[in-house]
């Protein structure tokens, strides 16, 4: 599976690959040991000859090279999207199986494609080396059926995947072949949204109904593994409504037209008097700009405080003002998407927006992109009803 951003909390980084941070989530463990305990199980019934642990440290050995798998259907992600110049944040194992977490998107429909496709042809590729290793080798006892076990997992592993919605690899197939058809990448993320949502939802359905007796296909595993598809299919279609109504906008469209600016020629009279009661006391700091109207400073309220107000007629907002400017400025022609990105890669709530020239333009806020966005879904809903 592929995801923009990671969020899974409780991963331990256990080293890297080709310089992609490497990460098992506490889940793992879990499965790691059930998978232990239930394959050496297995091989303990199948080859009672087997002394004492073994069949439980080959189940091990078992799990540990079924994790393998996984470990590498992710780098074949992430080394796809590597050869597009697209960062790797990190890989995780995790409950689920596995994520390779990319910095951005595929610039192409072409090259969405290809990192989609690729952990899939990776896994695919896998079970024909095993299988054919196992037909070679004429390999028998214990070691073929391990051989056996993992030629198949992949095989699954590859197939599975290759269900048409997100957030499985061949949801993400479906997206780019939608992009390339309509030319628009939230469409195609849109469609295969839902057809994961269906897949989810149907997951669910046969896993309750395993549960209570219904039916003799399924069980707990195929609700948990709906409910984790449903999900995330959710959280890809609020994505995609997002990505559509931001599209087209920069960060002007965000910017505040009241943005608490002043000049630093102004005095402070004029700064209390003028700007302050118009401003109704929402600011406490305001951005301070030269004749230019370029960003050199930022001035508190309360620095009016520290000045007897009989001097405040002589004295201007550049003497009092702070040349430090904290806040971290963007262009204002910058795509809007790529605003709220860094706003909660950063975790940022505020910005200061300046023009092509340099000149400041204002400030633009996380609420502000919020109420843009909700406003824009009104509108759309109002549409719809005429």
């Amino acid at each position: 599976m592929i995801f923009e951003v990671p969020h899974m909390n409780g991963n331990i980084r256990v080293g890297s690959l080709f310089g992609i941070p490497f990460y098992v989530n506490v889940s793992w463990f879990l499965v790691l040991a059930l998978v232990t305990w239930s394959y050496g199980s297995g091989l303990a019934a199948a080859f009672p000859a087997l002394p004492g642990t073994t069949p439980w440290l080959l189940g091990l050995f078992a799990a540990l090279l079924l994790f393998a798998s996984v470990l590498a259907h992710e780098l074949g992600h992430s080394l796809a999207a590597l050869q597009q110049g697209i960062g790797v944040n990190s890989i995780t194992l995790f409950l689920f199986g596995g994520l390779a977490a990319l910095e951005k998107e595929s610039a192409t429909p072409g090259g969405a494609f290809k990192v989609a496709i690729a952990g899939p042809g990776v896994s695919l590729a896998l079970f024909a080396a095993l299988f054919t290793l196992g037909q070679v080798l004429a390999l028998s006892g214990p070691m073929s059926a391990i051989v056996s076990l993992l030629a198949y997992i992949n095989l699954a592993l590859g197939l599975f995947n290759l269900l048409p919605g997100l957030p499985l690899d061949g949801g993400n197939v479906v997206k780019s072949i939608v992009w390339r058809v309509t030319g628009n990448p939230y469409k195609g993320l849109t469609f295969a949204s839902r057809i994961g949502q269906i897949i989810g939802w149907l997951a669910i359905g046969i896993g309750a109904a395993a549960i209570a007796g219904i039916s003799s296909i399924g069980n707990g595993w195929t609700l948990l593994m709906g409910w984790f598809l449903l999900s995330n299919a959710n959280r890809s279609a609020q994505s995609a409504s997002v990505q559509q109504r931001l599209a087209n906008l920069t960060a002007a469209d965000a910017t505040a037209t009241d943005s608490p600016m002043v000049s630093q020629d102004v005095s402070l009279r004029s700064f209390a008097d003028d700007v302050l009661l118009q401003t109704a006391g929402t600011w406490r700091r305001f951005l301070v700009t030269d004749e230019a109207g370029h960003l050199v400073g930022t001035v508190a309220v309360d620095a009016l405080q520290a000045v007897a107000r009989d001097r405040w007629a002589s004295i201007s907002v550049k003497d009092v003002m702070s040349t430090e400017t904290p806040l971290t400025t963007i262009a204002s022609d910058q795509p809007l998407l790529d605003v709220l990105r860094t706003l909660d890669e950063q975790q940022f709530s505020v910005l200061t927006v300046t023009r092509q020239n340099g000149q400041l333009l204002g400030l633009l806020e996380k609420q502000a992109i919020m109420r843009l966005m909700q406003g824009q879904a009104a509108n759309m809903h109002s549409a719809a009803a005429d």
